[in-house]
Formats: C-alpha cells, structure tokens, sequence
C-alpha cells in the first residue's frame, strides 16, 4: 500500500477491523518512511464494470471517482456524513442493473435520484457539473423543476 503523503510502498498495519455495515476491513496504517497515518479499506473486488464514458471510451468503473463526486456535491451538507452509505446505495443499484457495462450518462442519473432524496442543493451540484450547465438560466430551469416536484 503506497502511502498517500509521500508515496512510500512501506507502511505497516496498526489496527485491523471490519467495518459490519459494509463488509469491508479498515486498516489504520503508518508509514514507515515519514511516520504518517493513513486509513485503507479492504473490500472483495468481484463487482467489475466497464463505463462508457462521453466520449465513447471504455474504463473499469472506479468507486473512489464515484465517492468523490458524491462527496464535492454534498460539501458542506449535514448529509456529508452519509456519503459511504449513499455510494454503497448507488453501486447496489448499478449492480441490480446485471450489466458488465453501463453508459455514465445512466451512473449519473442513479446519482441524481439519490441525492435528490437527501440534499437538494447537493442535486443541483451535481446536476450543473454532470449536465455541464453553461449559462444561468440552467440553473433557473432545474431548480423551477425541483420547486414542482416537492
């Protein structure tokens, strides 16, 4: 495991446990190079997707860029919190769906209907970032839509 502060491959474990709700192993680890700590977590990898990306390109579906998208969208929300279980919520879905490999257009819209049932503002985050709002009116459009829905 390289360490995420210097980059070092040689770190060693402090303490191990299973996180119940996920499955998953948290290991607290220090790096023997320059004595940082740093959390891993260890899950089983058979869940493997290829995403069609915009352009026509192919990648292995990456959880991390997913967690990351959820979590930029629910900064500085009370739900900040939630965003493992809102991922975890999110890749279940994308695996019912029984595809070894789906279009993000379709990842961002499984996206799109979780956050818009935790955090509206997150969905307009999102919303703006994943449809590329280019103008204000956008925005105006998407929130009336919201205003109808609730």
């Amino acid at each position: 495991m390289r360490c995420f502060f210097c980059a070092s491959d040689q770190s060693s474990v402090i303490d191990k446990r299973a996180v119940k709700s996920s499955g998953e192993i948290r290991r607290r680890r220090e790096c023997l190079n320059c004595q940082q700590r740093f959390t891993t977590y260890e899950r089983v990898a058979a869940f493997e997707l290829f995403v069609i990306k915009r352009d026509g390109n192919k990648q292995l579906f990456d959880r991390n860029k997913l967690k990351n998208g959820v979590a930029r969208a629910l900064e500085k929300s009370y739900a900040v919190d939630k965003v493992d279980e809102i991922v975890d919520k999110i890749v279940n879905k994308l695996k019912l769906k029984g595809k070894k490999e789906i279009e993000s257009k379709q990842i961002g819209q499984v996206v799109l209907s979780e956050l818009k049932k935790i955090d509206k503002v997150a969905y307009l985050r999102f919303a703006s970032v994943y449809r590329q709002f280019k103008d204000p009116s956008e925005f105006t459009k998407e929130l009336k839509n919201l205003k109808l829905q609730i």
